[in-house]
């Protein structure tokens, strides 16, 4: 049975409160774990069964259950959550490379919720008795466990997830209900996020999309390092306009290649292993003397 799970807004920044309780957000994807009649089902955020993907992760509860929560694979040199590597499961199809997977890239199923428990729907119980009831269950494997949590103290818990390098927290009012399929501003993520000076040297010709490129070493020479999306206002696209024409080198089917002259500001959840910006984020034009775009924001 899957249950839409509820959904977190963004908050701004870092922030204490006596009112919520704080956790680790982990790198994963979210996966509900759906026990009915002794049967395990997992299901992505979306109703997508990944049930096969992960064998480790299907071992059964004491009584029928349905628990919320993310699919992470740890790195066990630092004990932080593996982006790639849990999406290298997660895309897997045949049977011998999810068995081999299994061994070289275990899967942790970090619990953060209970919503169904012996038949009964815990879903309007106040957060902290769901958590307690989390909290008293006997746990089928070491490839899943609960995820802790610090009482008021967001931005000391903030400090050591960047010290740590991982993804972010995630601040929960206490007395919250779960809303099932809602944004709620009763959980609310504080991403860490990474920022990076970038050149943009194209543009996508049928959607939107800029591509961005950064300095490859010692060499000085540029290289491709992803397409940035997000964060674009209408005035931004209207300055890049106003320029981009005048930077024009060649195209392609796909793309609009331009001189590196333009450069932008990005956040981002991270580098990725091949050296590409992972979900990057518009911050601001960098505005130097002569690129065209100076006077436009002047």
């Amino acid at each position: 049975m899957f249950i839409s799970p509820m959904l977190l807004q963004t908050a701004p920044g870092p922030f204490s409160h006596s009112d919520y309780i704080f956790e680790p957000k982990i790198d994963g994807h979210r996966m509900i774990f759906s026990q009915q009649a002794g049967k395990v089902r997992l299901y992505t955020r979306h109703d997508n069964d990944c049930t096969r993907q992960y064998p480790e992760l299907q071992l059964p509860f004491d009584d029928d259950i349905i628990l919320d929560g993310e699919v992470a694979c740890v790195d066990p040199a630092t004990g932080v959550s593996d982006f790639e590597s849990v999406m290298s499961r997660f895309q897997s199809r045949r049977a011998d490379k999810i068995q081999q997977l299994t061994a070289t890239l275990p899967a942790y199923y970090a619990i953060f919720d209970i919503l169904q428990y012996k038949g009964q729907d815990l879903r309007g119980l106040p957060l902290l008795h769901r958590k307690e009831i989390l909290g008293g269950l006997s746990l089928p494997s070491t490839s899943c466990g609960v995820v802790p949590h610090v009482d008021g103290a967001g931005e000391a818990l903030f400090q050591q997830i960047e010290a740590r390098g991982m993804e972010g927290i995630v601040g929960k009012r206490k007395n919250s209900i779960y809303e099932t399929g809602r944004r709620s501003h009763a959980w609310q993520k504080v991403i860490n996020w990474t920022y990076a000076e970038v050149y943009i040297t194209g543009y996508r010709k049928h959607e939107f999309g800029w591509l961005a490129a950064v300095p490859s070493g010692t060499s000085g020479k540029l290289r491709p390092a992803g397409i940035i999306e997000f964060g674009v206002s209408p005035l931004h696209k209207q300055a890049f306009r106003g320029v981009a024409g005048q930077l024009v080198t060649g195209e392609d089917k796909e793309f609009v290649h331009l001189e590196p002259r333009l450069r932008a500001k990005v956040r981002m959840r991270n580098w990725t292993k091949s050296g590409l910006l992972r979900t990057p984020v518009f911050t601001s034009f960098i505005v130097r003397g002569g690129d065209g775009l100076h006077d436009f924001y002047a």
